[in-house]
């Protein structure tokens, strides 16, 4: 059974997570505060971190820099409010594994959990696969949080990149509007708004009008 640490100061985040974790059957501990994460890592035998960046000791960057100076090899989900790409950057430099933006929905969180794990066990892609989608010659890097298009390179707001990763992932599939508001905006939207269908239409100017297909009465298809 995997045991995951969770660096996080906020009740009822740290709370949430420990929940689903657990009913996922993964055992689970908590730490508030970065100087716990740290002794808990390097004294205990953990496969997983999911760590907050505003801890109220240290900035969670210190904590990944920490750890990794001490010979940490497990592998660190940043879960965090912060979405400035420099943040991001600075974080994955540090030795982290993977980057989610709050507010987030579980299930992302799960997939992400699962997937650094089964690198871990070495039955995963190799890491650069990981970490580009293509559609046609646009490519999405999640490391560096860019589109090329072509020969040029797009920075997306963080709400579009994520609508854009989520897209890219299904690739070929319908999704319905609810499941891109569930996905992407999670509980901070309103059910009845339209804010899906401006920013595939932000995403459609950027990207080209073509990669995004509207299939009438059902949703939205990244065309592969």
């Amino acid at each position: 059974m995997h045991r995951i640490l969770i660096t996080e100061d906020e009740p009822r985040i740290a709370a949430f997570v420990k929940k689903g974790l657990s009913a996922q059957g993964f055992m689970t501990e908590v730490a508030t505060t970065g100087e716990s994460a740290i002794t808990m890592v390097l004294n205990s035998d953990f496969d997983l971190m999911i760590l907050d960046l505003g801890l109220p000791d240290k900035d969670g960057h210190e904590v990944i820099e920490a750890l990794r100076g001490q010979g940490a090899v497990l592998p660190i989900i940043i879960l965090s409010a912060r979405d400035d790409i420099g943040d991001k950057v600075t974080g994955l430099n540090a030795g982290a594994d993977d980057y989610l933006t709050k507010p987030f929905r579980f299930e992302e969180l799960l997939a992400r959990v699962n997937a650094r794990l089964r690198q871990t066990a070495g039955h995963s892609q190799t890491p650069e696969a990981e970490q580009v989608l293509r559609a046609g010659d646009v490519v999405l890097n999640l490391l560096t949080r860019q589109v090329q298009v072509g020969r040029k390179t797009i920075d997306l707001p963080a709400r579009e990149f994520t609508l854009a990763e989520v897209l890219f992932r299904h690739s070929g599939q319908v999704l319905s509007r609810e499941q891109l508001l569930d996905q992407v905006w999670g509980y901070d939207y309103s059910p009845g708004s339209n804010i899906v269908d401006v920013y595939v239409g932000y995403l459609r100017k950027k990207l080209g009008n073509d990669l995004i297909e509207t299939v009438r009465g059902m949703g939205y298809r990244l065309r592969g």
